[in-house]
């Protein structure tokens, strides 16, 4: 267990660490931005990940239709995710040349994180919603810690331009509309058919198949919120 005690932890950055059951004890927290998985959040005797989810839900009600093992529901929160990023892109494209490429705080640029998010449609609903052991797309960019990129069929040294990410963005939503059009409830919730052998990701099996629709989603809408919050800065 580590212990800070008396420590000055000013502009100090936390990335992808795990504060399960940390305690912070007469502390001073201003101007503090929090990213990720948060539940159970006490502050100052309060709970407060209920607040927060609520006023999510009501800032963006995508969420909602997310939540829905309703197919039609899911659809439409696809489609309203699929109309969001076109929005934001749009916006880019306004934007000065390079701003793609662009680094906030050492996070994904804009291109970068539509890399990530066709990795995610590869990985969770091509290969865990349809079963495909296909390859993955050359250039989709893992997170760390995804073993043998190269098994998977990735790039490490690709660096793709924006509109050649985003034909196969287009690629990509075009199927899985083709397919939220057509299945049904009963197929949704039976078990994702996840290929044997290695591959990404390996906790999926077991899981059902609109658990893995879902992170497909949630990535959709969570990298959005990122990257916009992204751009804001560098139009300031």
């Amino acid at each position: 267990m580590a212990r800070f005690e008396n420590d000055d932890l000013t502009d100090a950055e936390f990335r992808e660490v795990d504060l399960t059951r940390a305690r912070f004890v007469g502390v001073v927290m201003q101007d503090v931005v929090v990213d990720g998985l948060v539940s159970n959040l006490v502050v100052n005797g309060v709970e407060v990940g209920a607040y927060v989810e609520a006023e999510l839900d009501r800032r963006h009600p995508v969420r909602l239709l997310i939540r829905s093992d309703d197919p039609a529901d899911l659809g439409a929160a696809h489609r309203d995710l699929r109309q969001t990023w076109a929005a934001t892109v749009a916006r880019l494209r306004t934007m000065p040349a390079g701003s793609e490429h662009c680094h906030v705080g050492g996070e994904w640029s804009a291109v970068q994180t539509l890399r990530h998010l066709v990795f995610v449609h590869d990985s969770w609903f091509r290969r865990c919603c349809l079963g495909s052991p296909a390859a993955f797309t050359p250039f989709g960019l893992a997170i760390d810690g995804v073993p043998d990129d190269d098994a998977l069929g990735l790039d490490s040294s690709a660096d793709p331009s924006l509109d050649e990410v985003l034909a196969v963005r287009a690629e990509q939503a075009d199927k899985l509309e083709r397919w939220l059009a057509d299945v049904t409830a009963d197929e949704l919730s039976s078990t994702a058919p996840v290929p044997d052998g290695p591959g990404w990701p390996p906790y999926a099996r077991g899981r059902t198949v609109v658990e893995c629709l879902r992170v497909v989603l949630k990535e959709e809408w969570a990298h959005h919120g990122f990257c916009v919050r992204d751009l804001d800065t560098l139009e300031r």
